[in-house]
């Protein structure tokens, strides 16, 4: 068990038994010396806590068999653990870590995306796409090093025991050409590999569906191994990153995802859609990279310019067009929700 659901767990132990004692948070905060939004912090399972903390708290909540006290102790001390992607947080966003935490700790995923490729599956020319918009405060290194952090990521699909998946696209996330032509057609050859995974279930929900249940964004739910530790999920916008951890909030979630399945196209019907997005691409001439975000010798730095995909519809297909956009709020609106 990792550092991140060690601190989960200890924090709902700490929570229930502060319950127990009908003692209140701020109370407890009081006593210790903190802030009450640093005490919730620790029984969310969001911060680790001192063992002087800790110890306190055991006085306040009348824990004194030895043993009991020794459980929670052991957890606080593994909680402090530094996770693989603790050498990222020079450029990791806020909230963001304690995600990959809990992803890196959970069985499966279940993720609705309505922008952007599923970090799991992402290229890292299609991943320096979109980072380099979404950051475009950050410096080349830094894109580079959240692409490196990404492709890290991805090793989870291929663990044993095996990470499940199931993943709905909205139809928009694979008709946005992203980093040009040639990267998002690759972007879609990834996607078409990564359906033919046993533990991978990937389904596209396509524009004629009309309203859904997914209109209010992308959202995910991590699955964990044990009982004891409750699915979490995850809201990501430009407001900001929202943990939902209470049984009520993550059911709304589930109810939604489940009426999404219901609604996109089955696995086969989604990739044969797959394959005529692929199909649709207007290729730039061989040798010929102009507009695309990655270049023959691997990652590249991409044009000074955000290029942002019109699409028109004609007949029953898409013929893309570009148009140049610089640093749009429109673009950054679009891509929210890039960082999974």
């Amino acid at each position: 068990m990792g550092p991140t659901v060690r601190r989960r767990r200890l924090g709902l132990e700490l929570r229930r038994l502060r319950d127990g004692h009908s003692i209140k948070l701020e109370e407890v905060a009081e006593r210790l010396g903190v802030a009450a939004s640093t005490l919730s912090r620790i029984e969310t399972g969001k911060a680790p806590t001192k063992s002087v903390y800790l110890n306190a708290m055991l006085e306040m909540y009348g824990v004194t068999d030895p043993a009991q006290r020794q459980v929670l102790i052991d957890m606080a001390r593994e909680g402090h653990r530094k996770g693989w992607w603790s050498v990222y947080d020079d450029v990791l966003p806020t909230g963001f870590g304690i995600y990959v935490g809990l992803e890196a700790e959970a069985a499966g995923v279940r993720s609705f995306e309505a922008e952007v490729v599923h970090g799991l599956f992402q290229t890292p020319e299609y991943a320096y796409a979109v980072l380099r918009e979404v950051n475009s405060r950050d410096t080349d290194e830094q894109i580079k090093r959240l692409v490196d952090l990404r492709m890290k990521r991805q090793e989870m699909v291929d663990r044993d025991p095996p990470f499940d998946v199931w993943l709905i696209l909205d139809e928009a996330v694979i008709r946005r050409t992203i980093g040009g032509p040639t990267v998002m057609r690759d972007q879609l050859a990834r996607l078409m590999d990564a359906s033919k995974l046993p533990n991978v279930t990937l389904q596209v929900l396509p524009f004629d569906s009309g309203s859904h249940a997914g209109l209010k964004g992308p959202f995910s739910i991590l699955e964990f191994p044990e009982r004891a530790d409750a699915d979490v999920a995850y809201v990501e916008s430009l407001a900001g990153i929202i943990y939902l951890e209470k049984d009520r909030e993550v059911r709304t979630c589930a109810e939604a995802f489940d009426r999404l399945r219901a609604t996109a196209l089955s696995p086969g019907a989604s990739a044969d859609l797959i394959s005529k997005a692929a199909d649709d691409l207007v290729l730039p001439p061989a040798g010929d990279r102009t507009g695309d975000a990655s270049s023959s010798q691997g990652l590249a730095l991409p044009d000074s310019k955000a290029r942002m995909i019109r699409s028109t519809p004609e007949g029953d297909g898409w013929k893309p067009t570009s148009q140049d956009c610089t640093g749009s709020r429109a673009v950054r609106a679009a891509l929210a929700g890039a960082w999974r």
